[in-house]
């Protein structure tokens, strides 16, 4: 196993691995230990089916609870990441986020894996939260310190939200559910300790997190752009770029991400899956 890390702020590249194949412990502690460090990983050149990642996926802890979203007809515990040439709705999930941080216990780490990917354009960002905590100014800090974040769907998977009514005729070829669960509510602390690694490091931003315990809304809500807007600062991201049957896995826990566009006039499909956290963290 080759470890190359990436140009950016977080992630590296594996090479010399064959994940259609079982892997032994020790690779699979090998790679957890990379993948605390690195926070990404990326898998070029893999041939993997369902069972395969499933296989895959299922090395790091079980399968995690996708409440929004229908699972593909072959497999109960993948998602598919899907957008038609001929798709005119806005790109899905274009804005900074960690997967589901608005549930009680958000996923580990997620899994996506490129089948159908465009000549240009559909890069994911990831922005590593430990760097962006670490380089903090002191009063930013202060601000957000002991404060507790109210997580939410609803902004998005409610019947009011970004993917609800207003977006029934988009004919969107991803399979979103939309329900009134996505109006409940999860705290989480801004600022938490990696529930593995110790390391400190900020938890989700704004779009999942609509308010902060104890703090008047519009107050929040100026808090919580200032910290995107710190969040996301260039020194803080890695840009990843797709190639078919590549797969990267990353940890919410350590690092924002984000989609971007730019395939207009292309088919896309990946294939996601995400894995659970140990619920006794929480």
């Amino acid at each position: 196993m080759q470890v190359t890390p990436t140009q950016g702020a977080c992630g590296a590249i594996i090479s010399g691995l064959d994940l259609s194949t079982e892997q032994g412990p020790d690779t699979i502690a090998a790679l957890r230990t990379e993948f605390l460090k690195h926070h990404v990983l990326v898998f070029p050149e893999q041939e993997l089916g369902i069972e395969d990642l499933e296989r895959f996926t299922q090395y790091f802890g079980p399968f995690g609870h996708d409440p929004f979203f229908s699972p593909i007809d072959q497999s109960e515990h993948i998602c598919a990441i899907e957008r038609r040439a001929d798709e005119t709705a806005s790109i899905f999930a274009e804005n900074w986020h960690s997967d589901w941080s608005f549930q009680k216990v958000p996923p580990a780490a997620t899994l996506l894996y490129g089948i159908t990917i465009p000549p240009k354009g559909g890069n994911t960002d990831f922005a590593d939260q430990h760097k962006a905590l670490a380089a903090m100014p002191a009063e930013l800090r202060e601000k957000l310190e002991g404060k507790i974040g109210i997580h939410t769907a609803k902004v998005a998977y409610s019947p009011e939200g970004m993917y609800g009514d207003a977006d029934k005729d988009a004919n969107r070829a991803m399979r979103i559910v939309i329900s009134e669960e996505a109006n409940e509510s999860e705290p989480h602390p801004i600022i938490r300790k990696h529930p593995e690694s110790g390391e400190e490091g900020l938890f989700s931003t704004l779009g999942y997190i609509l308010g902060i315990e104890g703090m008047a809304d519009e107050e929040a809500i100026g808090l919580l752009m200032e910290l995107q807007s710190w969040q996301s600062r260039e020194e803080f991201v890695y840009h990843h770029e797709w190639q078919p049957n590549m797969l990267v896995m990353w940890d919410n826990r350590s690092v924002l991400h984000k989609a971007n566009g730019g395939y207009e006039g292309y088919d896309r499909l990946l294939h996601r899956t995400t894995v659970a956290d140990d619920p006794t963290y929480y």
